[in-house]
């Protein structure tokens, strides 16, 4: 039995070696500074509203020198870039607080065709070619990803 448990405490010594050794090479291999990207797919003003606060929430527990957050919206979700934005006043906010918003090309040249009129975006937002190409790229940088 002793041989079992001892067995037992290596093993979970080990694995917790492994995980403590994985968060110091993330750490050290991003110039021990966190970086996630957070996709915003859907028009729900609920979504668009947990995705607004988990990053302010991470910015605030690390602090905005700690942690790189970029914001990717596309399809229904370019909603909430939009001037017509219930959610504009915070965007910008957040957007000169270091938290970077990308609105997807793809989408906006959707609804330019569909519209005849191209989306206004809020100050402080870029536009990239994709929105998931975005994401992509962003962790191929080792970037994590959440979708609220």
């Amino acid at each position: 039995m002793f041989k079992y448990r001892m067995k037992g405490t290596v093993a979970l010594l080990f694995a917790l070696l492994m995980l403590c050794s994985g968060v110091l090479f993330a750490t050290s291999h991003s110039g021990g500074k966190h970086k996630l990207v957070i996709q915003v797919s859907s028009g729900d003003q609920q979504t668009q509203t947990i995705a607004l606060n988990n990053a302010v929430n991470l910015q605030r527990e690390l602090g905005p020198d700690n942690i790189a957050i970029e914001i990717v919206a596309y399809g229904p979700g370019l909603s909430l870039l939009t001037d017509k934005s219930t959610q504009k006043q915070r965007v910008e906010s957040l957007a000169m607080q270091e938290i970077t918003f990308s609105a997807c090309g793809n989408t906006m040249k959707k609804v330019e065709k569909k519209s005849g009129k191209k989306p206004v975006l809020i100050e402080g937002v870029q536009v990239v070619p994709a929105g998931v190409l975005r994401i992509m790229q962003l962790q191929e940088q080792g970037y994590a990803y959440i979708r609220p």
